[in-house]
């Protein structure tokens, strides 16, 4: 009789429990780094030593050139004061007063604290921190001129404040040269209007890494505004926290990119309370070999944030070859009694039809292609609400444009 068919033991390997997105290592930063799950839950820390060293893979930094800001990241920095310049003179606007403040004043820190290396080694360096108030309830104007940073590595705090019911508009403007690091803080309380516009003219070898921190109070409204020309590298980061019933903000940027330039926004909106509400509107043009952009957009719509209205786009027109414009919009949402909430990226040429129509009229094709650029920038410099400033930066986009064909 034939001996019984005997089978070899199947060797069944130990069951894998499959682990939960975001409990492991992941390959940005190395093997210690475990990404957050929500935009909220970021760590933050006013010390550079509580942050790990920077090494250009984070999510945070991969797209910016570390080989030329690694060391506003590390590095001690200047946090002396610097003076700078006023339109009026501060004390000739009723409702309105600028002092320096100590890094214990109880302002510091109101409105928000670093998430990243860079900012934490600003905060920690500046020696004193400019404060704006806006207290009267007709609307003013500031411009604070700044332009006197050099090209030593520095850091610096600026404090904007808006008292209870107040109107008022800040306008930062930054030309020169600078190596600079900073935070600005921005305290919008109850029933205020606060515009608050930052402008980078840079010298085209400055660089700039800014993070902006904003709260907003009940029934309050804060318009940010970003415009970056200038600079070699250039990063002005918002993140703005809608932290009482009733406080909405409309965030705009504009941006224009050259060969070799690095421009970067990411406005982060923070639905923290019910009934807020949020636009966000950014739009830039990128020439020449090299230039960059980034944009990446998050927009957080919290537990108790019911009645939220919100909406986020960029648009990027690509005026020549070899440039690249990342956009990444991100939008979350963690409960469902909501208005509305969306978002928009686009990067595209120019619409030939549209230069087709303009030359059909008799206009030359560099003309038309300054009308076409005109056009779509206009919309983000008519939301500042400054006219000088406005027709001042129409200028400026129109000398960017027209120096671009003479290169061509």
């Amino acid at each position: 009789m034939a001996a019984p068919e005997t089978t070899a033991p199947v060797s069944v390997p130990a069951r894998v429990e499959p682990v939960q997105h975001g409990f492991q290592a992941h390959s940005d930063g190395g093997s210690a780094f475990v990404p957050v799950q929500t935009r909220s839950g970021r760590f933050t820390s006013t010390s550079a030593d509580d942050f790990a060293a920077v090494t250009g893979l984070e999510f945070e930094w991969k797209f910016a050139p570390m080989a030329k800001i690694a060391h506003l990241t590390a590095e001690p920095l200047d946090g002396s004061v610097v003076e700078v310049g006023f339109e009026p003179a501060a004390d000739a606007i009723e409702g309105l007063s600028v002092q320096w403040i100590a890094r214990d004043d109880a302002l510091i820190g109101s409105a928000g604290a670093p998430e990243d290396r860079a900012s934490a080694n600003a905060w920690s360096s500046a020696e004193k921190a400019l404060h704006i108030r806006v207290s009267g309830e007709e609307s003013s104007e500031l411009i604070v001129r700044r332009s006197g940073f050099g090209t030593a590595p520095r850091a610096a705090h600026v404090v904007i404040e808006a008292a209870p019911n107040s109107r008022g508009t800040v306008i930062l403007e930054h030309t020169g040269s600078a190596n600079l690091v900073e935070n600005v803080e921005i305290v919008v309380r109850e029933g205020a209007q606060l515009t608050v516009v930052t402008v980078q003219e840079w010298d085209d070898s400055a660089l700039h890494l800014s993070s902006h921190f904003a709260t907003v109070g009940r029934d309050a409204n804060l318009r940010h505004v970003i415009v970056s020309l200038g600079g070699s590298v250039v990063r002005v980061n918002p993140a703005i926290h809608l932290v009482e019933q009733g406080a909405s903000t409309d965030a705009f940027g504009l941006y224009f990119a050259d060969a070799g330039q690095f421009l970067e926004q990411r406005p982060y909106i923070d639905h923290v309370a019910a009934n807020t509400r949020s636009r966000v509107n950014y739009k830039g043009a990128l020439q020449g070999k090299g230039a960059h952009t980034v944009w990446v957009g998050d927009v957080l719509i919290g537990p108790h944030a019911d009645g939220t209205d919100s909406y986020e786009q960029n648009r990027n027109l690509v005026l020549s070859e070899g440039t690249r414009a990342d956009s990444i919009p991100n939008l979350e949402i963690e409960t469902g009694n909501i208005v509305g909430a969306g978002h928009a990226s686009s990067t595209g040429r120019f619409d030939d039809e549209q230069l087709f129509y303009l030359q059909s009229r008799g206009i030359s094709e560099e003309e038309a292609r300054r009308l076409v650029v005109r056009g779509f920038l206009a919309e983000i410099i008519q939301q500042i609400g400054s006219p000088a400033l406005e027709e001042r930066l129409a200028a400026a986009v129109e000398a960017e444009l027209i120096r671009s064909q003479g290169a061509e």
